[in-house]
């Protein structure tokens, strides 16, 4: 029973996701322009591919949700992540409900993707992103398993991602591990136009979690 209150729960999110989508259908042909005290990348979002996962994405956008949020976990050769925390205090900022697990859409979680991060539940993503630093086919869906979402990639600035994914990192805050020892702090998401040049390969996995990761073993 419980389960079942679940799934309609999931699907009554689902719907009022997808009324997001007809008005934000233009604005995710385009792309987003994160800036950080770091530098700059442009995400192009597929909204073809992924609706829900880019309209969830653009809700918090348009909220101003991730002005003065952290890149808060750094892993070298597989993912930076980021868009939960807030930079002032790291705390995790109040969230929408979750969105559905859209990770059988036929994008990979190759180098230079951008994916949505989830705790264990397949249905769990809601505000924090990661991009990929290497080809992490881990993350991607299997029959007998849920994947992680990829709803976009790095059109411009992967050198900004690249400059981030080698930060010292370590204990941070509330966080025990794989956080930028000199905070890494989103200034702004914004709306912008796409102008595309394709990243290049690597390798690597331990998945985007919006959980506290575990202590180094």
């Amino acid at each position: 029973m419980d389960s079942f209150k679940g799934i309609r729960a999931l699907a009554a999110s689902a719907l009022l996701l997808a009324g997001f989508v007809s008005h934000t259908a233009q604005a995710a042909s385009q792309a987003v322009r994160v800036t950080t005290n770091m530098g700059e990348f442009v995400i192009e979002l597929n909204t073809e591919r992924a609706p829900l996962t880019v309209a969830n994405f653009l809700r918090y956008v348009n909220e101003g949700f991730y002005s003065g949020t952290l890149i808060h976990r750094v892993v070298g050769n597989f993912v930076i992540q980021g868009g939960g925390h807030a930079a002032a205090d790291y705390k995790l900022k109040p969230v929408h409900e979750p969105v559905v697990n859209e990770s059988g859409n036929g994008l990979q979680n190759k180098r230079g993707m951008v994916g949505l991060a989830r705790a264990a539940g397949p249905h769990s993503g809601n505000s924090q992103f990661y991009v990929n630093i290497g080809d992490n086919p881990d993350l991607d869906p299997l029959p007998a398993r849920w994947g992680y979402t990829v709803f976009g990639r790095i059109i411009a600035g992967m050198d900004v991602v690249d400059r981030i994914g080698v930060v010292p990192t370590g204990s941070a805050g509330p966080l025990k591990s794989e956080a930028p020892l000199k905070p890494v702090i989103i200034e702004k998401i914004e709306l912008t136009k796409a102008t595309s040049t394709a990243p290049e390969s690597v390798n690597r996995a331990t998945m985007p979690s919006t959980e506290p990761a575990p202590p180094p073993q």
